[in-house]
């Protein structure tokens, strides 16, 4: 097996394997942290290195929309975006999912404004949750270099058919150059199969996509677009097991550290998993039976993965990196209440928001929350959340 390890920005990464998945269709828009990514590309597509239709668009609603169209005549289709782009490309976000375009977008996760922030948290991808699309959340560049192809086997497949979003962590992630295994295209063509999409668009044979729905359709047309989200979970899973057969590099819905022993744990999602666990282990020199619950698939929420995560657990501590405004808590901690109700002998739950806008979250932080955590699990001060670190 022919494999490269060379030093590169994460963002420069995504780019490489975006054409090492030999994509058809980049729709692009510019918007930090997610810039150096469509920049990359323009520069494969330019310099001959990758065969597709580079499309700079006038904004990130337009994106998506070529995004769609790309997709409705069976082209493998890539974007990027982050931040206040999400959310103008938010009407047609809604559509990729529902018309079941396997489009795929890597979205540098970065605060929403206001005040203007270019700096990462999750709030942007938390707007969109309930979009229809299948989330996955990268710790690092190798993760984010190996779910583009994930990505791309999941959404083209014949049972799936729908749009993947790699949440990666801005700047943390985007901007940072990491040593990153490469792997050989001829091991890519083997893992992506040639996509051909049942009835797209083409003027030889018309058909009609996305018509007016009456109401007498329109609840029907949501059950199928919910029942397809919930049954592509096999196939997430089947393409990390196929993934890790060619790579010897497997990943799972929820991934642990030191937690089969552990008492009570903490809930991480994205690039703060690895500093979770450094303050895990320096933890478990003092005595804590602590350990690591990382989530990297988000939706479809892996509930029967997490409660098996959690069984004989006490406690859970979330890091939230996003706030449901006027709600009991992040959405993280949200989600993950709502899977353990009615669980018996489910861990009680205590929800921290940290890292809004890329506040640093150090070392010593986690080892304070883990500990401050545990503490009001004991006493049962678990209502509401903790905003950790605010002043006044």
């Amino acid at each position: 097996m022919a494999r490269e390890r060379k030093g590169i920005e994460v963002s420069l990464a995504i780019a490489e394997a975006v054409a090492q998945a030999d994509c058809d269709v980049v729709a692009a828009y510019p918007i930090t942290p997610q810039t150096h990514i469509v920049e990359h590309l323009s520069e494969l597509v330019a310099d001959g290195h990758l065969d597709a239709e580079f499309v700079p668009v006038e904004s990130e609603h337009s994106a998506m929309s070529v995004c769609c169209g790309a997709a409705a005549v069976g082209a493998r289709t890539f974007t990027s975006t982050a931040s206040q782009g999400l959310a103008l490309m938010a009407e047609i976000f809604f559509i990729a999912s529902a018309m079941r375009f396997p489009v795929v977008m890597a979205l540098a996760n970065r605060s929403l404004s206001a005040p203007l922030s270019i700096w990462n948290d999750h709030t942007d991808t938390m707007m969109v949750r309930d979009g229809g699309w299948i989330h996955i959340f990268a710790e690092n560049g190798q993760e984010a270099y190996d779910h583009v192809f994930w990505a791309f086997r999941v959404a083209e497949d014949p049972e799936v058919r729908l749009p993947v979003a790699l949440n990666i962590d801005g700047f943390i992630m985007t901007h940072m150059i990491e040593p990153i295994e490469f792997e050989d295209d001829e091991l890519i063509k083997r893992y992506i199969p040639e996509y051909h999409m049942e009835k797209a668009l083409h003027p030889d044979n018309p058909v009609s996509m996305g018509c007016f729905g009456m109401p007498e359709i329109y609840t029907e047309a949501q059950m199928a677009r919910e029942k397809a989200l919930v049954g592509s979970y096999a196939t997430c899973v089947k393409a990390w097991d196929e993934w890790a057969e060619l790579t010897g590099r497997r990943y799972h819905p929820i991934e642990t550290y030191r937690a089969d022993d552990a008492e009570y744990c903490i809930v991480t999602m994205g690039s703060l998993g690895e500093t979770a666990m450094a303050a895990v282990d320096e933890l478990r020199e003092q005595g804590e039976k602590v350990g690591v619950i990382k989530i990297r698939l988000w939706r479809p929420f892996p509930f029967e993965d997490l409660h098996r995560a959690v069984a004989g657990k006490s406690a859970l501590i979330v890091l939230d990196r996003a706030i449901s405004f006027g709600g009991p808590g992040g959405p993280v901690a949200l989600e993950i209440r709502s899977a353990m109700c009615g669980k018996p002998q489910a861990p009680v739950i205590v929800d921290y928001v940290a890292g809004l806008a890329s506040r640093d979250v150090r070392l010593e932080d986690f080892k304070a929350i883990i500990l401050e955590g545990k503490a009001k699990a004991a006493s049962g001060d678990t209502s509401g959340f903790t905003l950790y670190g605010v002043r006044g």
